[in-house]
């Protein structure tokens, strides 16, 4: 198992990374949570990660904070949640909005992202509500600096959106409303996300 790595961030298109760690290239999925707290390409950057082995591929997953591998671990274990899910729900919440939706029962909020049905958001509730004292307020790892805004974010969001499960035509719409073309690839997606969670 891979716990972490530390090395220079050579490329970042959410939500895929890519972490220079000694000449290696490790590509790295990871949940919009971290992208906003990555320094700008070309940064020493540290990332807690998390391995999964599957039949047809090895996806390594890192996240700037130990409390969002350990929640990242926990959502894997409830029934109907793989990792793509959980990366959705630490994309689309932050660790205090999930846990404040556990704890109010707040089906709502859960259901509004890409992937969670009424069931899987009852059946999270149900499972997570006795393991949210595992996940403190642990402070990102990595630098908060941020990455020059890329020549096309707007375009760069849809399709972090897409990744993370939204319908194109959904992403869309999602990033359309948002004024200003100064604003980063990171802050269109976190405004978008803020955006659908209302």
């Amino acid at each position: 198992m891979i716990g972490f790595l530390r090395g220079i961030l050579a490329h970042k298109a959410p939500p895929l990374l890519l972490l220079d760690v000694h000449g290696v290239g490790y590509e790295i999925e990871a949940p919009m949570t971290t992208f906003y707290n990555l320094p700008a390409v070309g940064s020493e950057v540290k990332l807690h990660t998390h391995l999964v082995v599957r039949e047809d591929a090895q996806i390594l997953f890192g996240f700037s904070a130990e409390a969002d591998r350990a929640l990242f671990r926990s959502l894997i274990k409830v029934s109907g949640v793989g990792p793509k899910l959980a990366l959705t729900l630490l994309s689309g919440l932050t660790a205090e909005q999930f846990q404040r939706a556990i704890q109010d029962n707040d089906t709502l909020a859960l259901v509004r992202l890409p992937g969670v049905g009424k069931k899987t958001a009852e059946r999270l509730i149900i499972e997570m509500r006795d393991r949210l004292p595992e996940f403190g307020g642990d402070a990102p790892v990595v630098s908060a600096n941020q990455a020059p805004a890329a020549n096309t974010p707007k375009q760069e969001a849809i399709s972090a959106l897409c990744a993370l499960g939204y319908k194109p035509q959904d992403a869309a719409k999602m990033v359309q409303n948002i004024a200003g073309e100064d604003k980063r690839c990171e802050d269109i997606i976190r405004l978008a996300l803020q955006g659908a969670a209302r």
